[in-house]
């Protein structure tokens, strides 16, 4: 069966103008992937210091992104699962956390970094939650008081609240909270021009904020290896499977990780969910008036936003796929915006329904070694801060349009502001 490439459909997915497109144009060209090249070929993007490699696979079909999530050993994460490009080994080092391992050293990685997540802590992290929303809530009411009721959604709320959790569970000074969302905001950028100037100057800036989050976190389990507290770092110092421990280096590089996708997964949900449900009155009402909504509207606000676009997986020999055959090496992506639309697997992908059961999304990855660690965490985080925000701030509107992030990466939203009585 010959394969398809994208770009024969009028569809350029390397292209960054692609991801500059309309969210309802790049789901149409997505929904024509999958009903015409479901695994459609693309040529690598070109950036500067990189390469050129050989090209990838966009896996847009639900099943096949199930498919491969769930077969490590025909499709690996090691060889990069962030980057379309083979990251050289400097880039590596910091991001080379378990995302982007495999069994293995995956699987004991992952149980002692999972030993370390307590009921207790994990209860005392809610409680943090809730604490931390209002209070949130209760500065960006300051704000808006100040500025004839408006206040922009990601800056005040959206995005210090995962933030300040991740920081808070971590044991991290609170003076050091505006670096890491900074570096962390570079890290997931995907070029975008508001975080970096030049594609020149792209990889020098995420090196380097991957150097100052590792230095940070190497310090703090230094000294949580002498002085121990209660924190997850102290945690995972001393956790130990099979008489193994982590490095610190390896502690640096999954706080690298809480970073980037804890933070800005809730982050990018929190604002997909508050802009959706402002176009759709009704269904905030309805939500706002029954508390037993609370876990089909996170789901589905998960679902449709699909906040983290894609994963990258390696084939570790020979293997056929739809009915296709590719060789050893071959480069996937798993698009799971995509498969979150596919309407063989939703009744009406395109309708935000917050409802829908069964509800089956890859918002956190699909079922398989790499399903999301936090995903639990993060469901929580967004219920306890949507249902603080109903009861604090009851009458908040969207105003214009939300300012997107210019990534194929990540589904950002840079700026929203809204408005509340005051």
């Amino acid at each position: 069966m010959t394969i398809t490439a994208g770009t024969d459909l009028g569809i350029n997915l390397s292209d960054e103008e692609f991801w500059t497109k309309s969210p309802d144009e790049r789901h149409a060209a997505f929904e024509k992937l999958r009903r015409e090249a479901p695994i459609a070929y693309f040529e690598e993007p070109e950036l500067p210091f990189f390469p050129k490699g050989p090209g990838y696979y966009a896996v847009t079909r639900h099943a096949d992104v199930e498919h491969m999530s769930a077969t490590p050993e025909l499709f690996c994460s090691g060889q990069g699962a962030t980057s379309i490009l083979d990251l050289p080994m400097e880039m590596q080092e910091f991001y080379g956390s378990m995302i982007s391992m495999d069994n293995p050293r995956h699987a004991k990685i992952r149980r002692i970094v999972s030993s370390a997540f307590t009921p207790k802590m994990l209860e005392d992290v809610i409680d943090d939650v809730n604490t931390l929303s209002r209070e949130i809530l209760a500065n960006a009411r300051n704000v808006a008081e100040a500025n004839n009721g408006e206040f922009d959604l990601v800056s005040e709320v959206a995005a210090p609240l995962p933030l300040r959790v991740i920081c808070r569970m971590m044991g991290i000074p609170e003076a050091d909270e505006a670096m890491v969302l900074e570096q962390s905001n570079i890290i997931l950028s995907g070029g975008d021009p508001d975080f970096i100037a030049t594609p020149e100057e792209g990889m020098a800036m995420v090196l380097n904020a991957g150097q100052l989050l590792s230095d940070l976190m190497l310090k703090l389990a230094a000294e949580r290896k002498d002085r121990p507290t209660e924190d997850l770092t102290s945690a995972l110092v001393n956790a130990a499977i099979d008489d193994e421990s982590l490095t610190n280096q390896e502690i640096a590089s999954f706080f690298i990780l809480l970073c980037v996708a804890g933070n800005e997964t809730t982050r990018t949900a929190t604002t997909h969910g508050v802009y959706e449900l402002d176009q759709r009155p009704e269904q905030r009402k309805a939500w706002m008036a029954d508390d037993s909504l609370t876990k089909t509207a996170v789901e589905e606000i998960v679902r449709y936003a699909s906040p983290v676009t894609w994963m990258r997986r390696t084939a570790t020999r020979d293997v056929t796929v739809g009915g296709q055959d590719f060789p050893e090496g071959s480069k996937f992506i798993l698009f799971y915006n995509s498969a979150n639309r596919d309407d063989s697997v939703f009744k009406d992908p395109d309708v935000f329904d917050i409802s829908r059961t069964p509800n089956p999304h890859v918002g956190f990855g699909a079922r398989g070694p790499h399903f999301c660690l936090g995903a639990n965490l993060a469901r929580r985080e967004l219920a306890v801060a949507f249902r603080n925000m109903f009861e604090l701030m009851p009458d908040m509107q969207v105003v214009g349009e939300p300012d997107r992030l210019r990534s194929s990466f990540i589904n950002g939203i840079k700026r929203m502001t809204v408005k509340i009585p005051v």
